[in-house]
């Protein structure tokens, strides 16, 4: 049986073990998380589409292949930005459909590749691909002294910009350590756990991009949320192309990212300052000019509940067909009992320096930790209890 299995094609080995994994953990048999069939990822069970993202089609040669067979435009000449396998990736954070819009693939020239996608069988090989880039193995993380409690998480599997992310986190780290606050840095979906996140007054995503947590650590992080937590989000964390969960982009951060000015892609502005009822940034009214990537949002947050803390002059810079007259670029938003901030400014390493910048974040921070001014209460912002 052995040598049978081992001359068998892959997809038979892999559920074999999959079989094999699931059956001892029904029995109580301990399964090391490596070696566990990671059922939870959010598409494992879709079938493929042209909504589907495009590293899933790349990862699937039948999936590719009908892409080949029944519009080789979609994959010719892949520029090599976005088109790679390996996380962290462009092709993450891309449907098919976006891609063919950005290759100006008109839409009806898709009809006949979503019908060929979604008659790909859904194998355990191709299921086990999809769901590679997920992580389940436990994290257990060690407190070190101080409050509040804060969690920076840096996993990407979509864009990953090293310089920004590396002056986020010495930025972050700096600004705990002057403050006295307790910091832990993960770049592991497995850490966002119940148990876990229990500990902490406020989670920080620095620059994540990419769909990086299962259906669980989903629910995990929702129901933190709701119950009381704090989400700090900084730019590339709003900034994908595409996201494939809604709670996320339409309830955390509340506005779909449409695109950022190519030319030039840094650009001088004016961030200007508006009074919010959580007081962030008041001190650093009326505003200030700096230089960064400006990302523009299919709607003004505001539209969608937002309190917001600083919004863009357009007149001061150049957004060509991304203007958007009411231009938020950094708010507040109450999640049931718990508190969201998120700017989108950040993509130039220097950002991370900027003095306003670095006050803001600070200011936000503490109020997402619960230690600002106002907190949430059955998603509306109300005054802080003193001394609380």
């Amino acid at each position: 049986m052995i040598l049978a299995a081992l001359r068998a094609p892959a997809t038979i080995i892999v559920a074999l073990l999959s079989m094999l994994a699931m059956a001892c953990l029904a029995l109580g048999i301990a399964v090391p998380a490596s070696a566990r069939p990671l059922i939870d990822c959010p598409l494992r069970n879709q079938p493929y589409s042209i909504d589907s993202p495009l590293i899933d089609i790349l990862l699937n040669p039948a999936a590719r292949a009908a892409m080949d067979r029944t519009n080789p435009a979609l994959l010719k000449d892949l520029p090599s930005f976005f088109g790679g396998t390996t996380v962290p990736t462009f092709s993450v954070i891309l449907s098919v459909r976006k891609a063919a819009a950005w290759r100006n693939i008109p839409p009806e020239a898709l009809v006949t590749v979503d019908r060929a996608l979604r008659a790909v069988p859904l194998t355990a090989a191709g299921k086990t691909a999809r769901c590679a880039r997920y992580d389940i193995a436990p994290q257990p993380l060690a407190l070190p002294p101080g409050k509040p409690r804060l969690l920076l998480f840096e996993k990407m599997t979509g864009f990953r910009d090293d310089p920004s992310v590396a002056a986020g986190h010495a930025l972050f780290v700096d600004m705990a350590r002057r403050n006295g606050w307790a910091l832990v840095v993960t770049d592991k979906g497995g850490a966002i756990t119940p148990a876990n996140l229990r500990h902490f007054d406020a989670v920080i995503w620095n620059n994540v991009s990419g769909d990086v947590l299962t259906l669980r650590q989903r629910a995990a992080f929702k129901a933190y949320m709701e119950r009381g937590g704090g989400f700090v989000g900084v730019h590339g964390t709003g900034g994908d192309p595409v996201y494939f969960w809604d709670w996320y982009t339409d309830t955390l951060l509340g506005a779909r990212f449409i695109g950022h000015p190519m030319a030039p892609q840094f650009q001088d502005a004016r961030v200007s300052i508006e009074s919010t009822p959580g007081g962030i940034g008041q001190d650093l009214a009326p505003g200030w000019t700096m230089k960064d990537e400006w990302y523009s949002f299919r709607a003004s947050p505001r539209l969608n509940g937002a309190s917001v803390i600083a919004t863009l002059d357009e007149a001061s810079y150049a957004p060509g067909e991304l203007h958007m007259g009411d231009h938020p670029i950094a708010w507040t938003r109450c999640v049931g009992e718990g508190r969201s901030f998120y700017s989108a400014i950040g993509h130039m390493p220097a950002t991370y320096a900027e003095p306003h910048y670095v006050r803001l974040l600070e200011q936000a921070v503490s109020w997402a930790a619960g230690t600002g001014k106002t907190i949430c209460r059955a998603g509306k912002q109300v005054a802080a209890r003193p001394g609380s």
